[in-house]
Formats: structure tokens, sequence, C-alpha cells
């Protein structure tokens, strides 16, 4: 009987979550891409995707003109903070799903040797989950509505911010993703859900719910959208995210869901590791922003990031993220 009692509290002990840490540091104290000439982006430089590509890093990044209407620039830096911006956006609004409002708010991704894009079309009525591929980063070839709006098996509303897992976990690509739902207290609210996929080309929900819920009163408690690309580590995947509460107050958080079913949530964070406290952060188009979507591992530290945000929904800011574990080896 000791044995097995014992036993079972070491079992217990081996099947306690890993300790997640996660620590962050503006790396300048101004904006790495602020709006500019010429007129595609002369109202917003902001939300990037970022990629390591032969030691340079490359920022594909929403930029906004005087009309509002959003189109994604490509952005060079061989430093990660000075970057050269190309004359010419990468992708503009063409599709009937896009036009009017624009593409907004890339992610991006290497699998073999396609780059894979999501972005939002907006035409102004609808803002749905699209997909573009390419092999060399400027030029992009759409793969349509991958979600499209009001058609989930939860969604009432838009969908959004596709973060599609690196690698495949059993057998399945898998991506997640905002969507709008309708709550039963009359609200609209931004919840988490998860796609998952064959091909990387076609998507459907894997859940019949989001898989995070809405915790009342917390920093997520009316936006959780993801972020970056998840990170593949020994205790999970883990994804860095973008809670908002009910004054959107916008600030990045983690959540780290188990590594063989990545519809479980094995940890999640109580609160932000960063929030809006530069001026250009509190002030812009939309107020008290900071919205990661960009993040680069340092080559010699996979846990160490380099994270690139929106600010105020008007321009890009950089940081450094430091992750840790405990109780998980790593």
């Amino acid at each position: 009987m000791l044995i097995g009692i014992i036993s079972a509290l070491f079992a217990g002990m081996l099947a306690a979550p890993p300790a997640v840490t996660v620590e962050a540091q503006r790396l300048s104290e101004q904006p790495v891409l602020k709006p500019a000439a010429p007129a595609w982006m002369e109202a917003g430089a902001f939300n990037p995707a970022a990629i390591r590509v032969e030691g340079r890093t490359v920022l594909l990044f929403r930029a906004r003109d005087a009309r509002g209407t959003s189109r994604i620039g490509y952005a060079e830096s061989a430093d990660g903070l000075h970057f050269k911006i190309d004359p010419q956006p990468v992708l503009v609004p063409a599709a009937p799903y896009e036009k009017g409002g624009g593409v907004e708010d890339p992610r991006v991704l290497r699998i073999g040797t396609t780059y894979y894009m999501t972005y939002t079309g907006y035409n102004l009525h609808d803002a749905q989950l699209c997909l573009a591929t390419s092999t060399d980063l400027r030029h992009w070839s759409r793969r349509g509505v991958v979600l499209p709006a009001y058609r989930g098996t939860w969604t009432t509303g838009w969908t959004k911010s596709g973060a599609i897992v690196p690698e495949r976990v059993n057998g399945k690509w898998w991506m997640y993703y905002l969507g709008t739902r309708h709550d039963a207290d009359g609200k609209d609210r931004d919840y988490m859900g998860l796609a998952s996929s064959d091909d990387l080309l076609h998507w459907s929900d894997a859940t019949k719910l989001p898989v995070l819920d809405r915790r009342p009163g917390a920093f997520d408690e009316r936006v959780m959208e993801p972020g970056p690309p998840p990170l593949m580590t020994p205790a999970g995947i883990l994804l860095l995210y973008n809670g908002a509460n009910d004054k959107l107050v916008y600030g990045p958080g983690w959540i780290l869901f188990d590594k063989t079913d990545p519809r479980r949530v094995v940890a999640r964070c109580d609160k932000p590791f960063i929030l809006p406290g530069m001026a250009w952060e509190r002030v812009g188009a939309v107020p008290n922003v900071i919205f990661l979507e960009g993040a680069t591992a340092a080559a010699q530290d996979r846990l160490e990031l380099t994270g690139y945000y929106g600010a105020a929904d008007r321009y890009t800011g950089a940081m450094r993220i430091r992750i840790g574990f405990a109780n998980s080896g790593t």
C-alpha cells in the first residue's frame, strides 16, 4: 500500500505542469518602423510578421494609407533594428474579399521551401482569415479565404490571425486563430479557436468550442488573439498571444498547449509580460496597444526571441523576449 501511495505521488509530481516564465524588455525607445512616404504607408506601419532569412531579419508589415486601406510591405535589416523598406508593397488588395479595407496583420513561417502567410482580408463588411504562399517573400500567390466568417463551428462573426504550428502533430497541421462570438449577454467577444489541415491549404475547425475559456476581469477578458507562430518546446506548444480587457488595453501573454494534443491547455499566464508604456504605444490610431505579431529566435538560444509588435495601430516596436521553464527538463 505504501509503495502504491509513493508511486502515485511521484507520478503526480512528474505530471505537474511546468512553470513558465516570459520576460520582455524593449530594444528601442523609438519605433523601428513608423508612418512615412510613400502614400501607401503614410498613416501606419505596424503589426509585422517576422522571419530570419540568411542572417537578415525580414518584416512583412501592415501599411495603411490616409484612406484607411491596408497593404503588406516588406522591410529588411542586418541588425534587426534598422530596416530598409521596399518602395512598393508585396501584397495589395485585389480579391473581392480584400477590396475596400485591404490586407492586414500577416503571420509567416517557412515549411520546406515554401513560405506560408496568413493574413486578414477586409472588404469593409467582413474580415476573414486568408492564406498566401511564396518562395521568396516578395511574390505571393493567393490561396483564398481559409476560414470564412460566420460559418465556423462556434464563430458567429469574423475570423482573423492565423498562427500555424510549425510541425505536424498526430499527422496533421494545426493553426490557432481568432474568431468573434456573440455571447449570451449580448456582447461580441474575440475568442481563440483551433483549426486543422492535411495539406496546409485547406483548413477546418478542430473543436466545437474555443480552445480558451473567457476569464472575466482578466487582462484577456475581451480579446484572446494569437500572436506569432507557436514554438515547439520540450514542455509543449508555446503560443504567445495578445489579450485585451474590456477597456481595450492590449498586452501579450502566453499559453502552453500539450505537445501531443494542441487542443489541451497545460498552463496559461495570469497577466501580460509587457504593457503599453511609451507615448507612441499609448497614443495613435488605437490607444494603449502592444500587439505582438512577429518573433525571431536567436540562433544560439531558441528561447530568446526578438519580438516585433504593433504599437497603437500606427508604429512597430521591438522587444527582447526571454522564455524559461521549470519542472520540464528544459
